[in-house]
Order: C-alpha cells, then structure tokens, then sequence
C-alpha cells in the first residue's frame, strides 16, 4: 500500500480521511474495522504437517536407501525392496513425529510472547495486542517501541528512529509530526511517517496507523526474506559434520567396491552395489537431526516450565556454552517491589505531589513503573484531589543517558517545569547552596551504603506554558527534596549466585546505579567481597585500552554505566569468554545486539524483544542459570550420540567391509546390516532425555570435531577389533550362522556401548540412565536376541538358529568389549584436558 501521499496531509485531513480524532476510535469502529482490514499480522512461512513429512525424505541417508530398493527390484529381490522401503518409512516415521512435535511446541511457546501498543480507544488510554490494531487507530510512541504498523505522526518531541531494517543504517533517522509540502514525487521516506517493524531510540510521538497487516511496507520485505531459508551457525556446524561424514563413507564404499570386484569379479555385482550401500547407510549418523532437535525442543519445554521463552531452539545450546552472564541489578537480584524508606530531611512538603507529577505514567494507570507505584501510594486524599488539576504539557522521558525524566505541566494557567532522577544528574541542574550540597550528598551516600536507592526531584515555575526547547530550560532548577526507597533482594539470588559459581559461570553487574547501592547489593549476595570493589562508568571511560581490559576482568560489578559502557564492557569480555547479558530496555539494546546470547524480559521495550535470544516469563536470575544448566545438558546428550554413532558405526563398517575381501560370501546381507542400523539407532534417539553428571555440567563447552573424532578413533578402534573377533570366532561356521551372530553381536555391542559413552566415569559411578533409554535399550536388545529364533527371522531375514552355547559365546564377547571400552574410556578421560573454568581463570590471573 503506497501511504506516502499522507506525508502532506494535514491533521485533520487525515482524522477525516480515517474517520476518527483526538480521542482515537471507538471500540465499536474499532471492531468493525478489524473485520473489513484483518488481524495486523504479517503471514510467515509455517511448516504444515506435509511439509514436515516431505523434508524427511530429502537427505543422503533417504536417497541411497531408495537406490539400494531400486537396485532389489531390479534384481528380482522384491521382498528385499519392500523391507528396505519399510525401513525408510519407518525412520522417515520416527523423524517426523519428533520434528512434528517441535514444531508444535514452538508454536505453543510462541504465544507467550505477546506484542502490545498503548492506543487511544473511546478516548482512553488502553493496551492492546498488536494485532488488534487497525487503520484510524491513535497509537502513543516512547523510546524503546516498535512501530507496529505504518503510521502517519501527528505529534511527536524529539523524536529519532532505527530504521536500519529497511535502509541498512545504523544512525537513526530524525522523524518529525510537520505536514511535508507538496511535490510531484513523493519521498520514499517521508520524515513524518513511521514504518512497520522500526523501532523508536529517542523522543515521543502520537501516530496515526495508515496501514496495517499484509498492506504495511514491512510485510513485503518478510516476504523476501522468507524467500530463502535462514540457518543458525549450530545448524551450520553440525550440517558441515555431516557432510564430512558423508564424503568419508562415499570414498570407503568406492574403496570397498573396487577392491571386491578386483578380487571377486563382477559376477555377484548386483548383490555387492545393495551390500555395499546398505552398509554406508549403516554409519550414516541419520538421526541427527532428530537427536538435535528432541534434545533442543525437550531443552525448551523445560525452560517454559520455568518461564523462560526460547525464540530460537539453537539459543538453548549457546545458552548452555555461556561463561560469562552480565545482569542489571533491579528486579533481576532484587524484588523491583518498592518501598519508600524516607526523605530527606528539610523537604519541600509538596515533595510527593511533585514527584508524581513528574511521573512517566501520570495520564495511565497501566504504565506505572516500580517508582510511580510507591509514589502514588504516598499521596493525601488532598493531594491526590491536586494532582488531576494538572495537565500534562510536555515530557522529555527518562533516557538512561539523562538518567532523569522532565515534565513541564500546567494548572489554572501556571506552568511547572519538573525533574526527577538520579542525584547525580538532578542537582547539578539546582541552584543550592555548598554546605547544603555536601549534608545532601552525605546522606545519599549513607543511604547507597545501605543499598538504598535515592530519588532527587527539583522543579521551576516558568511564565511560558511552552518553551521552545524542554532540555534548555533545565537550568537554575529548585531542589525540593530527595525520596529513599527499598528494594529487597530476592531470596532465589543467593541460591543463584553460588549455583552460578559451580557451573563455572562468572557473574556481573552492569547497572545504572550508584556505586554504593550496586556495591552493598553485590556484597550482601557475596559476589565481590567488599562492598568498595565497584567501578563506576565514569572511571572505566577515563582508562585507556590496556587498563579497560584489566578492569573488566578484575571487578564484577560497574555501576552508573551508560549504554555505550555496558556495550564496550561486553566487547571486551567477549574476546576470551562466550557472554550472556540479561537486559531491559533501550539502554540495553547496543550490548543485547552484540551478546552471544541476548535474553530480557516480557515487559521489556519492543526493541528489547526484536534482539533478543531469550525471553523471561519473570525476571530472575535463578532460571537463567537452571537454563545455562539445562543448555549443557542438551549439548551432553547431543554429544553422546554422536560419540557413540561415529565409534560403533565405523568400527563396524570398517570390519565388516574388510571382512568381505576374504570371504566368498557377504559377512552380513543387506536387509541384515539395514535392521542393525534400526534397531540401534531407535533407542539412540532416546539419549535426548538421558540424565547427564553433574561434572559435565561444571564448566562450558563447544562442539570440537577434533575432539570427536579423537574419541571415534579410540573407540572406534576397540569396536573393529571386537567385530574381528566375532568374525574369528564365527568364520567356521555356516554363512547364515556368522551373519546372525554378527548381527546379534552388532547390536548387542552398540546397545551396551550407550551405558559406556553416556558417562566419562565408570559406568556404575555415573548418574542413572533415564527410563525411556533404558526402556527402549531393553526393548532393542530383546528383540535382536528373539528375532533369529522366529519364523519371520528365519524367513525374511535369512537368520540361523543359533546353539545355546553360541549365544553365550556373544554374550561373552559383548561383555568383554563392553569392559575394554570402559577402561580405554577412563583412561582417555583420566588424560584428558577439560576446559577452562573462566571464574578460576580470572583468580589465578
């Protein structure tokens, strides 16, 4: 929808083009506008069951399954092309039904995250979602919002806008409410319009909604990214590990062919292309995919649980390799429940009815702020009788640069200009005395040292109503008083803080603050061991380069930091530590937008919600670390199966490959080496809810091929050397009696394999599996020693019945291999280099 022809509409062009007006829509408009224009959202690409379906069958492992089951037909082997088929259904089954359930969850946590604008209906002032929107609607516009729609302003102070999204620049445009003039052409870009899905950074504006939904700039530019798909770097990683793997198998089977031919001929040329497939398909790590994805959506649900919202299931692993978690200190470490502790004394009586004049949220009573709730309870009946007299002329809202919010407002045609904020940034605004100054700056110190926070507020009667520049006139101000308040630590932040400690995760403050507040907090939860051992803003910016990197690794808590400070201290961090930063609002977007993994709050401004990883249902330190612990655990498991998928499977696939050279017959058929793949890789998927050691969980980890394919190697190694001896032992016999031992064999030993890997200790010593390894493990196992004894065995699958005593031989064999993988295991571990503890890091250093 072309809107920029608004630019030179008047106002009250525009509140007749839209039929409404000052006081907005009515709710009855409103609703009969929502009918004719829709819901304001903007369709996305949503995976529909099909789609799901269909994606299963678009991998390697699918293709050369299909291959091998053309080959059977081909062939005459049609029973062997159904099973192989059956086989690709059943896999292609088991994906769907995991991928198809996170999809699922996604959706259902995605309803937790819930946009809303401050619209005038009827007159009032009322929050709504987002989508409820539609055009004629009047919107309020603060620091921090995203433009839910495309918006003509119609008032606006000093307003500034991000609209990288659609021109690619940082710096932010200067918007303005003036009707432009009249040209032949209109700008792309009008200066008085606000587009969907940009975001305020200064100022305030009233806006018009022109255009909502599918007719909003911002829902062509969704439509040309979903053009292609986007992948996460994890994605990326693990998509590189599984085409390295899969070239890896492509060379050996090429190998495996040619040499059986130049030693065999090509007379059995057919049976030897499905053999030799079959066992690619064997070490293919097919469930990968699924295995990440039950583990990550299984990590999701249990932060909903907790009240944490995951935008992207790979957060939860970045989540878990976090080292370094940067927090604000309100409403995060303390209750952000308010409560005035007192005044200084000598106030103005007036105080608390200037105070709440100076309130952000003086025309609302949905907006009140932690401030505002405990000031407003302060007011007289009186007071609270004064207080609707005045009205509301302008603001300058509080900027975390400012620290401070000012609002000029009249009554019976008197003008009072007032500021409210920080101390720091309040009294240099007043004119007040020296010796007053230093019994004022005395008690606020006191109070900080309490871990008391303090309020200034100074005001000036002006004889205009409005001055040209709100920010000029803030000079020669009246103090009139300061106000203490409370704020209790929560009880769940020293559980957190020494939780924190054993999982090698370093914590710090980055908070707006007074030194002596931030400091007696950190001291009284134990995260610094004085309450001194606080860097302020203005000392870290005075250091040079080399000194600013000393700093942030030798103090844990900075105080009065401006956006600009949190973002340089969160750079520096990150050049030796993955970084989690827990933030609010505006201020906090340069340092969320560089984090590893950005996580805020629901209340938190749009702008918070657009950058952010993770969302918190509620604000408290504890569920990030239990996230940070679940995180590792999804990175465990992860690496359990791919540990154990890489060792057994080719271990296998060599032995048996090499098998095939000496033998005039094939070690394993086909359908045999397809069912081994099955009937191990189904309880491999259940790794994902395994319980994992507590020693894993303690220090940070990354995915290092390096590292797997160290283990592989080793391990690998045991498990070819045990396939032999199955091979040894087993040779004499007949051809269908060695196959349904080393069948049998394969299982068994990738089933025990599983106990082995899923823990670094010995496998007694480590935490018990869960019950759905253990179920479907039992399961695995009873149906591989069963299936050989029955009729479809026997017949389809083309077992011998094995002797008692055979199958005591492989169990022996099992055991002995299970014992020899314990012991390289413990061994292996015993020398190897854990990571480092970044808290213990910084303590040595």
């Amino acid at each position: 929808m072309a809107i920029s022809h608004y630019s030179t509409d008047s106002k009250a062009d525009l509140f007749k083009e839209f039929n409404t007006g000052e006081n907005g829509l009515t709710s009855e408009a409103a609703g009969e506008l929502i009918v004719k224009f829709g819901e304001n959202r903007i369709s996305s690409q949503v995976a529909s069951p099909w789609q799901i379906l269909f994606r299963q069958f678009k991998s390697a492992f699918v293709y050369l399954l299909i291959v091998a089951a053309a080959l059977a037909f081909l062939l005459g082997e049609s029973l062997d092309g159904f099973i192989i088929l059956g086989i690709v259904v059943l896999n292609s089954a088991l994906s769907f039904y995991q991928e198809y359930r996170s999809e699922k969850t996604l959706k259902l946590l995605k309803k937790f995250i819930t946009a809303t604008s401050r619209v005038l209906r009827d007159g009032t002032i009322v929050k709504i979602e987002d989508a409820n929107l539609v055009p004629g609607d009047i919107i309020l516009l603060r620091p921090g919002d995203k433009i839910p729609a495309d918006v003509r302003f119609i008032d606006s102070y000093d307003l500034e806008v991000d609209e990288s999204i659609l021109t690619g620049e940082s710096a932010p445009a200067a918007k303005t409410h003036i009707p432009g003039k009249k040209r032949e052409e209109k700008e792309e870009r009008p200066e008085n319009i606000g587009f969907s899905g940009t975001l305020v950074v200064k100022g305030e504006a009233k806006a018009l909604i022109l255009a909502t939904g599918e007719s909003t700039n911002y829902a062509e530019i969704v439509r040309l990214a979903t053009q292609s798909e986007k992948h996460s770097t994890y994605e990326k990683e693990i998509s590189k590990f599984s085409g390295f793997t899969l070239k890896l198998i492509i060379v050996a089977v090429v190998f495996l062919i040619l040499g059986n031919i130049a030693i065999k001929g090509t007379s059995e040329i057919g049976d030897l292309l499905i053999f030799s497939i079959a066992l690619a398909v064997s070490v293919i790590p097919e469930a990968l995919p699924v295995v990440t994805t039950f583990c990550l959506s299984l990590g999701a649900l249990k932060l909903a649980k907790n009240g944490v919202i995951v935008k992207r299931l790979s957060a939860i692993d970045d989540l878990g390799s976090v080292q370094v978690l940067c927090s604000d200190k309100t409403g995060t470490l303390t209750e952000n429940v308010l409560e005035i502790e007192g005044i200084y004394p000598g106030s103005d009586p007036q105080l608390f009815l200037v105070a709440n004049l100076a309130s952000a949220a003086q025309e609302e009573e949905l907006e009140k702020d932690a401030f505002d709730k405990a000031l407003i309870k302060k007011l007289s009946i009186k007071e609270a009788k004064t207080l609707k007299k005045y009205r509301k002329i302008k603001e300058i809202p509080f900027d975390p640069n400012r620290r401070r919010v000012t609002v000029l407002c009249e009554s019976s045609g008197k003008a009072m200009l007032i500021s409210r904020g920080a101390p720091d940034d309040v009294l240099p605004l007043c004119t007040i005395g020296e010796e007053e100054k230093e019994k004022l700056l005395e008690w606020i110190s006191d109070k900080g040292k309490e871990g008391v926070r303090v309020l200034a507020v100074a005001r000036k009667f002006l004889d205009s109503e409005a001055p040209g520049d709100l920010e000029e006139s803030e000079k020669e101000l009246t103090f009139i008083g300061a106000i203490s308040f409370k704020d209790p630590i929560k009880d769940s932040t020293f559980e957190a803080v020494t939780q924190a400690e054993k999982l090698g995760v370093r914590l710090m403050i980055l908070t707006g603050d007074s030194p002596d507040v931030a400091g007696a907090v950190a001291f009284k939860i134990k995260l610094i061991e004085s309450p001194d051992k606080v860097l302020s803003g203005k000392e870290f910016e005075a250091l040079g380069f080399d000194e600013q990197h000393k700093a942030v690794e030798e103090y844990d808590v900075f105080a009065r930091v401006s956006p600009q400070q949190k973002h340089q201290i969160i750079k520096i961090l990150q050049e030796k530590f993955e970084v989690g930063f827990l933030g609010e609002g505006i201020n906090d977007a340069p340092a969320l937008k560089i984090a590893n993994v950005a996580i805020v709050v629901q209340s938190v401004s749009d702008i918070g919600k657009e950058i952010a990883d993770i969302v918190l249902l509620k604000k408290n330190l504890k569920v990030i670390v239990d996230g940070i612990r679940i995180g590792r655990g999804v990175f465990a498991n992860t690496d359990k199966y791919i540990t154990a998928t890489l060792s057994a499977n080719f271990g296998n696939f060599f032995a048996v490959g090499a098998a095939s050279f000496v033998i005039s017959f094939l070690p394993m058929l086909p359908i045999q080496i397809l069912m081994v793949n099955l009937l191990s890789d189904f309880p491999m998927i259940s790794v994902a809810t395994d319980n994992v050691d507590e020693a894993i969980l303690k220090v940070p980890r990354k995915y290092d091929l390096k590292g797997f394919a160290t283990v592989a190697l080793l391990l690998g190694a045991v498990s070819t050397i045990y396939d032999f001896a199955f091979f040894g032992v087993f040779r004499g016999f007949a051809p269908s009696v060695l196959q349904t031992a080393w069948f049998i064999g394969s299982i068994l030993t990738e089933l025990v394999f599983i106990y082995s890997i899923r823990t670094r200790f010995f496998f007694l010593k480590g935490k018990r599996p869960s019950y759905t390894l253990l179920l479907l493990t039992v399961v695995a196992a009873a149906i591989t020693i069963v299936l050989p004894l029955t009729g479809f065995g026997d017949t389809y699958l083309k077992f011998a019945r094995l002797s008692p005593s055979q199958y005591a031989v492989i169990f022996g064999l099992v055991a002995a291999y299970f014992a020899t993988t314990e012991v390289v295991k413990v061994l292996y571990y015993k020398y190897y280099s854990e990571p480092k503890h970044p808290i213990k890091i910084l303590k040595k250093e």
